[in-house]
Parts: C-alpha cells; structure tokens; sequence
C-alpha cells in the first residue's frame, strides 16, 4: 500500500471499549426519549388548551351553562419549561448523532494528514468549553434557587426546569471527552454538511 492509496482516508482507530460504546448508546437512547416526551407534552398540552377554549368552553355557552375559564390554565408557561428541557436534551442528541453545526473556518489551514490529530484537539478543546458552559449554568441555577425564583403563572420554582440547561451542555461536554479518547466512537459527519 503507498501513500497515494491511503491519503484521504479515515485512519483505523483502535475500537472503544464494549462497555464504553453500550453507555454511549443507552445515554443517547435516554436522551432521545427524553425529547419525545417533553415535545409530546408541549404538544399534549397545547391541544388541550386549545381545545378547551375554542370547542368545549363555546359549546357550553350555547348550552347556556357558564363555565368559566375552560383553557388549560398555565398551559404556555408548561409548554415553555417543556421546551427547555427537550432542546437541551438535543444538545446532547445532535452531538451523539454528529448532526450539529459545524463552522468550516480554518479546515485548510492543517494539512490533511493532520486531520485525525486535530480532530482529537479539537473534540478536547469543545470538551473543556462546553464544561465551562456548563459551569456557568449551574451558577445560574444555583442563583436561580437561592433567589426562590417563581415561575410566572403556575408559581413553582424555576430551579428544577433550568437544571437543563447545565446537563445538556455536560451531556455534549462529556461526549467529546469519550470522542477524543476513543475517536472510534465519533460519528461521521453527515455528506452534506459544508
């Protein structure tokens, strides 16, 4: 084999452990159904709701029986809380499946042949950002509950809902620490991404 036959190539990493590789997959699984089951909510919620004030709440006032406020009350403050939890389980999700956003700024800038050393650099380098941000997320839950901060409308505490926020930033945080150990484990990124 030269090294005309090999350049372009991904480069054979060592597989991951089993055990490493079941965590990573039942991770991601956990992840995916915790999106399902928020958006299902928002979407449970909202129809609810809807429901509620444009058929029920209408059709017994024809009947002329006065019902009151027939919304599902606090519905959108819910479905919000929802939506904070699903989208920061997709951090987690985009980055198990390889699907984020990647900027193509300074891709040549390396030669080619190393592209596998700087991939490992740059999962690394993603790593210890984003336990940053995580960092700074927990502070803002902490401020969050030491502050006693009431969610609008359905009056619980904000805390619990915003704890999203630093485990999906720790969830993507951890992954690329697994990635840049174990390369075997990253995902390809997908053909049309530019």
């Amino acid at each position: 084999m030269t090294s005309s036959s090999t350049a372009g190539r991904v480069p054979a990493y060592p597989p991951a452990p089993a055990a490493v590789a079941r965590l990573l997959r039942g991770w991601h699984r956990l992840e995916c159904w915790i999106a399902v089951l928020a958006f299902s909510f928002i979407a449970l919620v909202l129809v609810i709701d809807v429901l509620g004030r444009e058929a029920y709440g209408p059709a017994m006032a024809m009947l002329g029986i006065k019902v009151g406020a027939t919304g599902l009350f606090g519905s959108q403050k819910m479905a919000v809380f929802a939506l904070v939890i699903g989208s920061f389980a997709g951090i987690g999700i985009a980055t198990a499946t390889g699907v984020h956003l990647v900027p193509r700024v300074g891709f040549a800038w390396v030669p080619k042949a190393w592209g596998p050393h700087m991939d490992r650099l740059a999962d690394l380098f993603t790593g210890l950002f984003l336990l940053g941000v995580t960092w700074y997320g927990v502070l803002f839950v902490l401020a969050s509950k030491e502050s006693g901060v009431l969610a609008a409308v359905i009056n619980v505490s904000a805390w619990p809902i915003q704890m999203a926020i630093p485990a999906g930033f720790a969830s993507a945080a951890m992954r690329y620490f697994v990635f840049a150990t174990w390369p075997a484990l990253r995902p390809a990124p997908p053909e049309f991404q530019e």
